[in-house]
């Protein structure tokens, strides 16, 4: 796979632009979940785990793309159940997709069913260490779809690695107002952790071989987005009349 880079080329222009634009769009559930889950800290430790996991899953991508011929080894067939057979990527999309699917079910019956009468205890619940351990694995899972994406459009190594760098900056960027935002408004967290269950959902159907265009995902999840702005927008108008009165 080629190192050199063609700046004066479109081809390079094009293609960086494309690949940056997955990656911010394939990291969207991944900045989701560690905003979330680092909203359970203590104030003080809540940026800290933001940036350890979202460098974390950059440096668990570009060791990926360093060590692609053993990430395409993960897709060949490992065993054969049920006439269907299964590989090692099938397996952690499998095993990603339920772990979300069990983390966000908790955290809605937490939202939901949740003591709330002792406000601050659900931010002292989970030590630093803990958190940052449940960002890394799903930030494998995460790397893995978007690695091997990323070998399917471009064949430039060095395209990737500086898109991918250029998307986990942008996730930075965004994480904490995101993760402010969130904390803020309880629908919208729970929109979020409805999120969660949906990729949950796409990951082990992607991992039982029932491909889910992820066309599909991101229009839901940008169409409940646009409904919630409108709700937003009208309770806000709604308060301004009131306060008028």
């Amino acid at each position: 796979m080629p190192f050199g880079l063609d700046i004066a080329s479109p081809e390079f222009w094009l293609s960086l632009f494309t690949l940056t634009t997955l990656e911010i769009v394939l990291g969207l559930d991944n900045v989701i979940f560690i905003s979330i889950i680092a909203n359970r800290l203590p104030a003080e430790d809540r940026e800290k785990a933001r940036k350890i996991g979202l460098l974390g899953a950059l440096l668990t991508r570009i060791a990926l793309l360093f060590s692609i011929a053993w990430v395409i080894s993960l897709t060949s067939p490992l065993f054969t159940a049920f006439g269907q057979s299964f590989s090692w990527r099938d397996i952690i999309l499998i095993a990603g997709g339920l772990f979300l699917l069990q983390k966000g079910t908790l955290e809605i019956h937490e939202a939901v069913e949740g003591d709330h009468d002792e406000a601050d205890k659900p931010l002292i619940k989970r030590p630093l260490i803990y958190v940052i351990g449940q960002i890394m694995i799903l930030d494998i899972v995460f790397s893995l779809d978007s690695v091997i994406t990323a070998v399917g459009m471009v064949s430039n190594i060095s395209v990737m690695i500086i898109a991918m760098v250029i998307a986990i900056g942008v996730m930075l960027w965004a994480a904490e107002p995101l993760a402010a935002f969130i904390e803020k408004h309880p629908t919208v967290k729970m929109l979020a952790l409805s999120f969660l269950l949906l990729v949950g959902v796409v990951l082990v159907a992607d991992g039982l071989h029932f491909h889910v265009p992820r066309g599909y995902l991101y229009f839901a999840i940008a169409f409940s987005i646009g409904v919630e702005i409108l709700n937003q927008l009208a309770h806000k108008r709604r308060k301004q009349k009131e306060a008028q009165k």
